[in-house]
């Protein structure tokens, strides 16, 4: 501080008497000066010192560290002297540049805005020399978090004669580094290539620079130390230790390698297993039902899954505050884990409250009626968690968080049930193309929670090149608020085919009654009014037999069964379907018709979702009635075979090249879906299909066709968008070798 030294000398003079004993300094008055912008009053605010009252060099000692603590200044000195008879003691200060503005030049990766939030621009108000060390450190650690490790940043601060400072950051973002190389050392149990695949980090690829694969974050890097070291733990690695990453940037500047040193230790198995605690079952039958048994290999893993089972197990009786602790004993002579699950088993609870919120639209009982407990029924874990899955799939909600909590006593569990809610209703006029009908100017109103009730409303029209449709259809799931679906549908149908023209007229009933908690039946009453026209000369002698009025009057039984996790989107489960159709209650068109469809997902890594679809068909004819053109099995396109044209799979008449639909069929699909950009919610997916469709002579699952092929879907702004390019495995003369199907827009 400036002539700190000599000011002390001075008031130490000034405080030693003639006898040469200190005595108290006293003031007449305290100034502060050199201040601009700050006020005197904030200053004398932190002053201890005070006019007519004995005072010390340590009192102004303190008060000098409490003006500099503001952080407002850059020097402070204290002094006193004598003006007109009276003591003075003048705190003069020198205040900080007050900074106006922080410049960031040549970021493009991070954001201004986001820069300035992380070194707090607009809460700094006085420059301080720290505060661009800081910023720096800070800056820097974003962009390594970016995957950018090289980047340079360089600051210039500017004070002008007002003493205002602007600071400015110049970034140097270097290139993007990706991971090229990851390596370890000492590994014998699993194979490099075991590692990296449960890895959050990877090592670049060709799509890198689409998917961001590959891109180095440190602190990934960290966590990925310990998924590998749990890998080991589950293996019976238990003593195992992973050091690293050791971090090598190529001279590239672009490239690092990343290197992991792994001591695996001695592998241990599991000994003596044991319950203790508050038993609700016999100790041998808890035992039996745990995955992990004595001389087993020893896994964390499965460790924790037999805890939570032993949790389960107690949840589902009502003792919500079950508390189960492993305590395990290391034996390394032996290289054993032994084992004890200790039980506390808390009070047995039931359900207080059921709150729910953020239902702004939808009624609670909507919501309600998917809850599996009641007020007052004993708590059950696992009918919790299925309430969730069962309001999750209705797709009204962005979110669905339910949890517990302690209600009024310890023996009430409370409820609460927080949603967001999502569009569940749309309206649109505009204009959509598909591979089939061509260009389609179509106008819709649904509503999948109509009146916030949970009706399903549909009120849609579309006029294309080759069809014209109008829907009106209203679907009540809780008619009268029971599980019995009600509803009914009402059509017109238009359609254009190369060789007729169809008009179809008709609506129908609906109801669907429960069966269990995931199998329903349905049925489903139609009648229809058709009219096959405009059959061409040239058109196969099938399709002129069914030429003129005809009339359909039939019942459909189905029986399904649906297990899927999410229903708008599923991961896993599957869903089954059989139904039959009796047509013959009345009308002109008389046949059987039974179907079986069964659909199946798998969650694989990254993401990626395997699905297995199979449907089989048979239409029998009655009466001796021909089956009817419209309800026969046309093969081909977007929805069944891909890679193969819209209805030209199945008996086709040899002379006139005719197709007129199949009394069999078989389709089977697999398909991968994976994510391409998840903001956007575009998937890729790569598919084989097989199938056929066969007249009534023919043996079924003969002459199979098979395709291959890609495949995007995407939610997009303007309606759902899927595009699929197949390949025809093993083409006839008057077929193509590939196909390419597409749609954009809602489709009805």
């Amino acid at each position: 501080m400036k002539n700190r030294l000599m000011i002390w000398l001075m008031i130490v003079l000034l405080l030693i008497p003639v006898t040469g004993t200190a005595s108290p300094l006293v003031v007449d008055q305290v100034l502060v000066e050199g201040n601009r912008r700050v006020e005197r009053s904030y200053i004398e605010g932190v002053l201890s010192v005070t006019p007519g009252k004995p005072t010390s060099t340590e009192d102004i000692d303190r008060d000098i560290a409490a003006i500099f603590k503001t952080g407002r200044f850059q020097d402070v000195a204290a002094e006193l002297v004598e003006r007109e008879g009276q003591k003075l003691l003048v705190f003069k200060v020198t205040e900080r540049p007050l900074l106006r503005k922080v410049v960031f030049t040549g970021n493009s990766e991070i954001k201004t805005d986001k820069l300035g939030e992380m070194v707090n621009a607009q809460k700094i108000e006085f420059f301080r020399p720290q505060v661009v060390r800081e910023a720096i450190e800070v800056i820097k650690r974003a962009y390594v978090e970016e995957g950018y490790y090289a980047t340079e940043i360089d600051a210039k601060v500017d004070i002008n004669d007002r003493q205002e400072a602007t600071i400015t950051f110049n970034i140097d973002e270097g290139d993007k580094v990706y991971v090229t190389d990851i390596q370890f050392e000492g590994n014998t149990v699993f194979k490099d290539k075991e590692l990296k695949k449960v890895m959050l980090s990877k090592e670049k690829w060709f799509l890198s620079f689409i998917t961001g694969r590959g891109g180095y974050k440190e602190e990934m890097t960290k966590v990925d130390r310990d998924i590998i070291a749990d890998q080991y733990y589950n293996e019976g690695y238990i003593q195992v230790r992973v050091k690293g990453p050791v971090v090598n940037l190529l001279p590239d500047k672009k490239s690092i390698e990343l290197l992991y040193e792994i001591e695996e230790g001695k592998q241990f198995f599991v000994g003596n297993l044991d319950v203790s605690g508050d038993l609700l079952k016999d100790k041998q039958e808890l035992l039996g039902s745990m995955t992990l048994h004595e001389g087993d290999v020893f896994s964390r893993k499965v460790m924790r899954e037999d805890m939570l089972k032993l949790n389960d197990l107690y949840a589902d009786t009502g003792y919500a505050y079950v508390n189960v602790t492993p305590e395990t004993q290391v034996d390394e002579q032996a290289n054993k884990v032994d084992i004890v699950y200790d039980v506390e088993q808390g009070l047995k609870a039931r359900i207080g409250r059921i709150n729910i919120s953020g239902n702004t639209r939808t009624r609670d009982k909507v919501v309600r009626r998917q809850v599996k407990l009641a007020e007052g029924d004993t708590y059950s874990a696992s009918l919790i968690k299925d309430s969730r899955r069962k309001i999750n799939n209705l797709g009204y909600f962005d979110e669905v968080n339910l949890t517990t909590r302690k209600g009024d006593d310890l023996s009430l569990m409370d409820i609460d049930i927080d949603l967001k809610e999502r569009a569940t209703g749309s309206f649109s006029v505009g204009a959509g193309f598909s591979s089939v009908d061509g260009l389609l100017f179509q106008g819709s109103v649904s509503q999948d929670n109509f009146l916030g009730r949970g009706l399903r409303l549909d009120l849609s029209g579309s006029l294309g090149g080759s069809s014209t449709v109008y829907r009106v259809g209203l679907l009540d799931p809780y008619f009268l608020d029971r599980d019995l679906a009600l509803g009914f549908d009402v059509y017109d149908t238009v359609r254009e085919w190369t060789d007729f023209d169809r008009d179809t007229t008709g609506g129908d009933i609906k109801l669907g009654l429960p069966i269990t908690e995931d199998i329903r039946s349905f049925f489903v009453y139609r009648y229809e009014k058709k009219n096959i026209t405009e059959v061409d000369d040239d058109a196969s002698w099938m399709i002129k037999e069914q030429e003129g009025k005809h009339t359909l009057s039939s019942i459909t039984a189905s029986l399904s069964r649906n297990t899927l996790d999410f229903r708008p989107d599923p991961s896993r489960g599957n869903i089954s379907e059989l139904a039959i159709e009796y047509a013959g209650l009345g009308g002109s068109e008389k046949f059987i018709k039974y179907t079986a469809d069964h659909r199946y997902f798998y969650p694989l890594p990254w993401g990626m979702v395997f699905s297995a679809h199979g449907q089989v068909g048979y239409i029998q004819e009655m009466g001796g009635e021909s089956i009817p053109l419209d309800e026969r099995f046309f093969l081909g396109g977007m929805n069944s075979l891909r890679g193969f044209e819209s209805r030209e799979v199945g008996p086709r008449d040899p002379d006139t090249g005719d197709f007129y639909g199949g009394s069999k069929e078989a389709v089977f699909n697999l398909e991968v879906t994976f994510p391409l950009i998840k903001d956007m919610k575009m998937k890729g997916l790569v598919f084989f299909d097989t199938g056929n469709a066969w007249d009534t002579n023919e043996s079924m699952f003969s002459d199979m066709r098979y395709s291959v092929g890609a495949g995007i879907s995407w939610n997009s702004p303007m309606g759902p968008l899927k595009f699929a390019w197949g390949y025809n495995l093993s083409p006839k003369e008057w077929e193509e070798p590939s196909a390419f199907d597409f749609s954009v827009g809602k489709s009805f």
